[in-house]
């Protein structure tokens, strides 16, 4: 294991090397904050002070944002040709997956990390549960890492950034709708209810709710772990055949 920081900092710097990732940071910010005060957030109506109103969105924010952090992650490097460079180097290929995805998944929590204001403009208005806002912020950061281990699952199996991002994009929309009632009904009237509801339990949005209330709860927090450590798995499968 002793490339992954090598690997760590150089996909990790690479992303400031060009002002695209200031670009998706700004956009990041002004997206999930524009939502927040929409009529649909409601932020102010709400009159409560917590920031539930703005990760509520966040499922669906992701859904979007680490599709187009996570396609270049391998696809890039297939396409440049510099793949097989790296793995003439004294790197393993776990080593190298380990390297691209907590480089992604350090940039994400950097966006994330970057939306502080929120909470500083909601003890300024109020008197918040920092413990709650604390479980959530963990959750958007073990869900971000869910998401682009999908992504970065996706990347290594194209040299395309764009068919990348569009299977990435189809796999994290399903990982979504799964946790909406009118599918979860859908799915019970085909499927047994016990079967339906297994199904639904893979969405993301079921296992972040309850860290938006303020609740750790152990089977969400392994939840996305594992699921994340399931899809970089399957990358390094991908990647050695």
């Amino acid at each position: 294991m002793s490339q992954i920081r090598p690997l760590f900092k150089r996909e990790f710097l690479g992303y400031f090397r060009s002002p695209v990732a200031y670009v998706f940071l700004v956009s990041f910010l002004v997206i999930s904050v524009s939502l927040a005060f929409s009529r649909y957030g409601n932020f102010f109506k709400a009159g409560v002070a917590s920031l539930e109103t703005y990760f509520v969105f966040f499922p669906w924010l992701f859904m979007f944002i680490v599709p187009a952090v996570g396609m270049r992650l391998w696809s890039e490097e297939k396409r440049a040709g510099t793949v097989e460079l790296l793995f003439t180097l004294p790197v393993t290929t776990l080593e190298a997956v380990l390297g691209k995805f907590l480089a992604g998944w350090a940039f994400l929590t950097l966006a994330i990390a970057l939306s502080f204001p929120m909470a500083l403009t909601i003890a300024y208005l109020g008197h918040p549960d920092w413990g709650v806002m604390a479980a959530t912020y963990f959750g958007a950061v073990l869900m971000a890492g869910a998401y682009l281990g999908v992504c970065a699952l996706t990347s290594a199996l194209t040299k395309n950034q764009v068919i990348s991002f569009v299977l990435s994009l189809a796999a994290c929309a399903a990982l979504v709708f799964l946790g909406l009632s009118s599918f979860t009904t859908t799915l019970e009237s085909v499927l047994p209810v016990s079967m339906a509801d297994t199904i639904s339990n893979f969405s993301f949005v079921t296992h972040f709710d309850a860290f938006t209330k303020g609740i750790v709860d152990p089977k969400d927090v392994i939840f996305f772990l594992s699921f994340t450590g399931f899809t970089l798995f399957l990358n390094v499968v991908a990647l050695e055949r």
